[in-house]
């Protein structure tokens, strides 16, 4: 919360330096720094994101408690990056009246090998009558020794925007005209166009935006192009969708999760009066009513399955049957007031010199309908799979996963497991490259297994003919690189029908193959 502080010119902390009429942001002064292309679009989103809720004066539309979190992806490679936004507080900062936003930019370890590392926290104090940001203040944990890094403008006010200031100019504006700004040292002018509507649907819902457009020589000189924003077409102009372009591919902020915790005002009591008559009374407040929910839906036409869809598989190693095993879509219900769907996975039978399956050995995943992402997962083994047997609970908002362990595993919001992934691979687009000696229509998933994320590749081959019990199928090969050297030793492959269906007829991983033998639909109970 804001405190009533005075922070004279020249206010530092240890590994603080001062900058008057601009922030140092680093690795945006090298275009081909990933982390600095990442820098630069936490700074337009918390912009954004506080524009969204920011216009206290006169216009009041400030919402306190407000959180907003996205997830980060880079083309094809998901989940690159974690980014949460919040509007604290307001209050005074000196004799100046201040609206506290803060940020958060991290990308995960699992994909630093791959790009530069970035965890930074960003507050900003902001003048809610110009737009203009009053003081600015950044944790900086890049390296070894975090730094501290602050901007002071309450004692020498600025007359440039800087990149969160000038998003509010933007909007204020309705997303149109252009405005100075000065970043880094380096003037420039941000020029802000209408481009039309848009529907789209996220993890946070569904929304009907608008798109502006974004240009200058700011990011001319970084090579960033074609920046878009979507912002939500109601009272709230909630920026849905922040992408734009560079040498590496397409970035993409995508909003997942929407918090609300704005206090609610306290109904005055009325001052009693004497000898009043009759006696005064409290009458109940109507409180709103959940709308019931109706088990058992249909999922979405864009999925490749029904709900009750139910896959029976035959398992051989190496040529000799040992097991049968059910996949099954099985019902659509409330799990702890959100909408869940119940993936199974289950040993239904065992043969004879078998020592590896038990029946009733199996794993389920709770996940949510739309995106097939989990809400919880269950892994029951005995025998000699016994020490696989796990319980795992997914946070929507952080990401994080608790499966019992001391500290939950940091994870990117939407992160697989391996029953989620074998339905979530069946709507995927995967089109095999014209070139194999450069994949670039490999699909990265990030997938939980045992105690951490590791980002799997899924490598689409073309169709072929199959041998399925004895009669030819068209079939697409998917290789799945894990990362996970025991993995990676078994050669995890599924292979699809080609119908609309994407049907998984067979899996392949060690001495272990899985072939269909039935496919059926059993209504949920």
């Amino acid at each position: 919360m804001i405190r009533q502080t005075n922070l004279p010119m020249g206010h530092r902390t240890k590994n603080t330096t001062d900058h008057r009429n601009h922030t140092v942001l680093p690795g945006l002064t090298s275009p081909r720094g990933a982390a600095g292309i990442l820098l630069l679009l936490l700074v337009v989103s918390v912009s954004v994101l506080s524009q969204g809720i920011m216009s206290m004066a006169p216009s009041g539309n400030f919402r306190v408690g407000e959180r907003l979190t996205y997830s980060v992806s880079l083309g094809t490679l998901q989940n690159i990056a974690f980014l949460e936004t919040s509007v604290v507080s307001t209050g005074r900062l000196g004799a100046k009246d201040v609206v506290e936003v803060r940020g958060r930019l991290k990308t995960f370890e699992l994909v630093s090998a791959a790009f530069n590392f970035v965890d930074e926290d960003r507050k900003v104090y902001v003048d809610p009558a110009t737009g203009l940001p009053l003081y600015i203040s950044r944790k900086i944990k890049d390296g070894p020794v975090p730094r501290e890094v602050s901007s002071n403008f309450l004692t020498a006010p600025t007359t440039n925007f800087d990149l969160l200031s000038v998003i509010y100019k933007i909007r204020e504006a309705g997303g149109v005209g252009s405005f100075p700004i000065l970043e880094n040292g380096e003037p420039s002018v941000i020029t802000a166009i209408s481009a039309g509507g848009e529907k789209i649907k996220t993890f946070a819902g569904e929304f009907e935006t608008s798109s502006v457009t974004l240009s200058g020589p700011y990011l001319d000189s970084r090579g960033i192009k074609k920046f878009t924003i979507n912002l939500s077409i109601d009272d709230k102009k909630l920026p849905v969708i922040l992408r734009f372009r560079n040498a590496q591919g397409e970035y993409r902020a995508e909003l997942t999760s929407i918090q609300d915790a704005t206090p609610v005002e306290p109904t005055p009591s009325p001052t009693p009066v004497a000898n009043q008559t009759p006696k005064p009374f409290a009458i109940p407040k109507p409180q709103p009513t959940e709308p019931l929910y109706v088990p058992n839906l249909p999922l979405a036409p864009e999925l490749s399955f029904a709900l009750g869809e139910t896959l029976d598989y035959q398992v051989t190693s190496m040529g000799t049957p040992v097991a049968t095993i059910r996949l099954a879509a099985k019902e659509r219900k409330q799990l702890r007031k959100r909408d869940s769907l119940t993936l199974t996975a289950t040993v239904t039978g065992i043969e004879q010199g078998n020592n590896i399956f038990v029946l009733g050995d199996s794993v389920i995943s709770r996940v949510d309908p739309d995106f097939l992402v989990p809400i919880e997962n269950e892994m029951k083994f005995g025998g000699s799979l016994a020490l696989f047997t796990q319980s795992a609970t997914f946070n929507p908002v952080s990401g994080a996963i608790s499966f019992g362990a001391a500290a939950p595993a940091e994870a990117p919001i939407g992160t697989h497991t391996l029953l989620s992934l074998m339905y979530a691979m069946r709507s995927f687009n995967l089109r095999p490259s014209k070139n194999l000696s450069n994949p670039v229509n490999d699909t990265r998933v990030a997938v939980f297994w045992k105690d951490r994320p590791y980002v799997f590749i899924l490598r689409p081959a073309n169709p072929t003919t199959t041998l399925m019990g004895g009669e030819p199928m068209e079939t697409q090969l998917i290789t799945i690189i894990t990362g996970n050297k025991e993995l990676d030793q078994l050669g995890l492959k599924v292979w699809l029908s080609t119908d609309e269906r994407r049907v998984p007829v067979r899996i392949s991983i060690g001495r272990f193959q899985a072939d269909l033998t039935a496919s059926s639909l059993i209504k949920p109970e």
